[in-house]
């Protein structure tokens, strides 16, 4: 009778390896799942301590809004008095100037002509030349009523070594206007305020009163007496020739 004894016993009982091991077929004697633990008791109180090390305190914050209406905050350290400066322009017929640009393509002057511009300055007093003008008018209506027209005006006025002043607004060509006082440069940075235009005879005589604020005061050199405005007033002759005791520093020309 041919043994029973399988090819597989028989080469297990010859190498004598171990028996498998069963595993447990009832739930009640499964082996229990461990919680993980460190391996270092001491890590998690010193992960816990850099934590509190490096939470940040925000202290709680107040704010407000203020109302487009509310005037803007004072700053005590910028003077605020204001103070005037008195300045001609002449146009002399000796620098281009105005180049009228129409735009429009109208046979009247009409929305849109461009007017560029630069013009001599003196003193109030008419003793000094001082500098020039330099800017640009947009025409933005012709008032045929009045015989004359309405511009939006962005121009300069160039003091030399003092630095200059930019002023922007309406320029009326029929009647006195004010326009604002955007900012400057040199002895005029800082600046605002507004400057009152009175046309004398347009466009070769204008006379101007800055009012300003926000500045140290003004130089010496360019505060005086002004002459009354008059379609008749002229610059002193040495002035008008910029003979260098009649003209500012380095004046702009």
């Amino acid at each position: 009778m041919a043994s029973s004894t399988s090819p597989l016993q028989t080469i297990s009982s010859s190498l004598n390896l171990p028996r498998p091991r069963s595993l447990p077929s009832s739930p009640t004697t499964a082996t229990a799942l461990l919680p993980f633990k460190f391996s270092n008791p001491f890590l998690p109180q010193s992960l816990r301590l850099a934590n509190a090390h490096n939470r940040v305190s925000i202290p709680a914050r107040s704010f407000s809004c203020r109302s487009q209406a509310d005037p803007p905050p004072s700053d005590s350290r910028r003077p605020t008095k204001v103070q005037e400066l008195h300045v001609y322009e002449m146009n002399e017929r000796d620098r281009g100037s105005p180049a009228y640009l129409r735009l429009s393509q109208k046979d009247v002057n009409s929305l849109g002509d461009l007017v560029p511009f630069s013009n001599k300055i003196y003193s109030g007093d008419l003793q000094k030349r001082v500098g020039i003008t330099a800017g640009l008018c947009v025409l933005i209506q012709h008032v045929p009523e009045k015989k004359g027209d309405r511009y939006e005006a962005i121009y300069s006025f160039y003091f030399g070594d003092y630095g200059h002043i930019a002023v922007q607004g309406p320029y009326l060509t029929y009647e006195d206007t004010y326009l604002a006082v955007t900012g400057g440069s040199g002895a005029f940075e800082g600046v605002y305020g507004q400057v009152k235009l009175q046309q004398l005879i347009f466009p070769f005589k204008l006379f101007y009163t800055f009012y300003l604020q926000g500045i140290k005061d003004l130089p010496q050199e360019l505060q005086c007496t002004p002459v009354a405005p008059s379609p008749a007033v002229e610059p002193h002759p040495a002035a008008k020739a910029c003979e260098p005791h009649a003209t500012v520093a380095s004046f702009t020309d």
